[in-house]
């Protein structure tokens, strides 16, 4: 299964990328070339192997400012650059992966119910933040349309770090309303809000 990962606390310098599916030297170079041309330093990378899995690790900062990358649309467009250089170079993913009708050359074979594969969770971290867990079936943006859901409501997204597991898109973001961590009550309206827009995907936001 073709994974892409955007970890944000495993370096306090730098967010780190994680791709496990193939090794091909040219993907690699590629991938390094796409994220450079983001506006973004790769400062260094790792590739190790378990069992038959290659997991290639990228280090990467904002060029303009030399720290890791804050800013949720552009993890977002990390995320699409990754998983298109994945379709070029190992097409046979395309079919293991939602974002392959949109990007690859085989649809996959099965789609998921979104009303079953949607999970979310508010958790506390602390005071001043919660931990918002979505699970849900993946597409292109779907990162930005839930931040654009949360400040409609008007909850402030700190920062955020996607997973994604073939067909599945797992974000967590670490949120707060007026400086503090979400009471029951708002995490509640949270995740209806949430629940309501993830299970209708086709509606246009203007509509409602």
């Amino acid at each position: 299964m073709p994974v892409v990962l955007i970890d944000q606390n495993s370096d306090s310098d730098a967010t780190i990328v994680q791709l496990s599916f193939g090794d091909r030297l040219g993907a690699l170079i590629d991938t390094m070339r796409a994220l450079k041309d983001l506006g973004l330093d790769v400062s260094k990378g790792s590739v190790t192997t378990e069992g038959a899995v290659k997991q290639t690790k990228f280090y990467i900062t904002r060029l303009d400012t030399g720290r890791k990358v804050d800013d949720p649309e552009l993890l977002e467009r990390i995320r699409l650059t990754i998983i298109n250089n994945l379709l070029k170079y190992h097409p046979e993913s395309s079919a293991q992966l939602a974002l392959g009708e949109a990007f690859g050359i085989q649809a996959p074979g099965k789609k998921l119910d979104v009303d079953i594969s949607t999970r979310i969770q508010v958790k506390e971290d602390g005071p001043k933040r919660s931990l918002l867990y979505v699970e849900t079936a993946d597409r292109p943006g779907l990162l930005v349309d839930i931040i654009k859901n949360l400040a409609d409501i008007n909850i402030n997204v700190e920062s955020a770090e996607i997973d994604t597991e073939g067909l599945v898109a797992k974000d967590k973001l670490y949120v707060s309303y007026g400086g503090a961590a979400l009471n029951s009550s708002l995490s509640q309206v949270l995740v209806n809000c949430l629940r309501y827009y993830l299970r209708r995907p086709e509606t246009d936001v203007d509509s409602y």
